[in-house]
This record gives structure tokens, C-alpha cells and sequence, in this order.
């Protein structure tokens, strides 16, 4: 498959889950978990499709686009093995969704991420929370849900507490 195709296919699921995501917790309180801003696309879409909800976004170095930029109060800043730490202390297991897209180009090097984030990301979910993920993650406690039908398998992920 096409390199193109791959990022297609990750879009498209990325927002499939996303949107099904945000159904499915409609009615829970609590914040939502942006994990890697990036260019900040996931992050407009999760303010068009969340309104009137407080997203904070986790990021070594904020380089969005203008239109897709949190404001300074909602980002937290920094290497998020010291960030998702500090988030607990402030917001306990509150979070309502959890997207993260931190993975880069190497399947391994995501694996390997993965597994030592997952046990930061897990406390963070209230009750019936979700978490998104463009990479397999590795939860004890949350259970991994089936896909809407319009995403690609093996693109994303969703996990629920």
C-alpha cells in the first residue's frame, strides 16, 4: 500500500473514531486529552465536533496553524511522561476522551512508545471514558471497543474504561 493510501486510510479513521467517540461519551462530564498537537488538525475537529468542552492539548512545542492552536491556558507543555503526571494531580481520573496521535515512522519505535505511555494515559479516563489512539496501546484496565464501520481496522483504536 501506497504511503499516500496509509495516510488516507489514518485520516479517515481518525476521524470515524473521533466522531464516534464523541457519541458515545456525549453525556459523560469532564475534560478532553489532545495528545500531540501537531499541525492541529484533530484538535479543530475534536473543538467542531466537542463545543463548549475544555480540550487541553499536551505537546513538547506548539506549531499549529493560527486557526488551530489552543489558547496558552490548555496546553501543557512539555514531554508528556512529566505532563500526563501533573495532569493527574490537577484533573484525577476525569477525563471524559483521550485522543493521542504521538507515534512517528517506525512501527517499532511506536510499539515501544506505547507500552511506556499507556500506564500514564489509563488514570487519566473517568468512568466509561474513551481513549483514541492511532497506535495499538497497552491497558489492563480499559478494554478495547469495536471500530465505527466506516474506519480502516488497524488505523486507530478505541479503548474504554
Amino acid at each position: 500500500m501506497s504511503r499516500l493510501d496509509l495516510f488516507i486510510n489514518r485520516m479517515v479513521s481518525q476521524r470515524a473514531c473521533l466522531n464516534h467517540a464523541a457519541v458515545l461519551t456525549r453525556d459523560l462530564r469532564g475534560p478532553v486529552f489532545e495528545l500531540g498537537l501537531g499541525n492541529g488538525r484533530t484538535y479543530h475537529h475534536m473543538c467542531e465536533i466537542l463545543p463548549a468542552r475544555d480540550i487541553y492539548v499536551f505537546e513538547r512545542a506548539v506549531a499549529s496553524h493560527p486557526d488551530s492552536t489552543p489558547p496558552d491556558d490548555r496546553v501543557f507543555l512539555g514531554d508528556v511522561f512529566e505532563t500526563l503526571p501533573a495532569a493527574l494531580k490537577q484533573f484525577g481520573a476525569t477525563a471524559r476522551l483521550i485522543h493521542a496521535d504521538l507515534g512517528g515512522h517506525s512501527a517499532e519505535k511506536n510499539d515501544v512508545f506505547a507500552r511506556k505511555i499507556s500506564p500514564l494515559i489509563a488514570p487519566l479516563l473517568a468512568p466509561g471514558g474513551l481513549m483514541v489512539s492511532s497506535d495499538r496501546m497497552y491497558f489492563d484496565e480499559l478494554t478495547e471497543i469495536d471500530l465505527p464501520p466506516e474506519a480502516v481496522p488497524g488505523r486507530c483504536f478505541i479503548y474504554r474504561r
